[in-house]
């Protein structure tokens, strides 16, 4: 599982992740304003952030435990959080959609890029999810200023 996480992390500093596993947007405001501007993106559209997970902190605090010396992140917080209005919508057109909530949105500064940080999200299949995926674009580019 590690080396899985390494290699994605490593894979998205390098850039060679394929687009049609997400979508990234990069900029050079702080981890803290991106984050704060993120929340209140999501929460602008009326939405509520169910939870946000701190990536960055867990792999950091039991990276020594499970035998790592690699320091993947200077921060790094996925947003999960869902819409009734959408999610109807597209669960309507196939109920298995489901599999597709909560929604997330991630941020993270690498360890080795300070000062960039990256915001994303994974990309969706074409047809009644590309809502969703207009939502999270959206959000997205509010939170950095685009």
């Amino acid at each position: 599982m590690r080396q899985m996480v390494l290699a994605g992390a490593l894979a998205l500093a390098a850039g060679a992740v394929p687009a049609q596993e997400m979508v990234t947007y990069t900029t050079d405001d702080s981890f803290g304003d991106v984050s704060f501007a993120l929340e209140n993106a999501i929460i602008g559209k009326g939405l509520v952030v169910d939870h946000v997970s701190h990536v960055g902190e867990m792999l950091e605090r039991t990276r020594v435990d499970v035998g790592s010396d690699v320091f993947l992140y200077k921060e790094a917080d996925v947003f999960s959080f869902c819409s009734a209005t959408v999610s109807r919508q597209v669960m309507e057109a196939d109920p298995m959609n489901i599999v597709y909530c909560p929604y997330d949105i991630f941020i993270a500064e690498m360890a080795d890029t300070p000062g960039e940080v990256i915001v994303g999200y994974r990309q969706f299949p074409e047809g009644p999810m590309q809502e969703v995926q207009k939502m999270l674009d959206e959000i997205v580019k509010e939170a950095i200023g685009e």
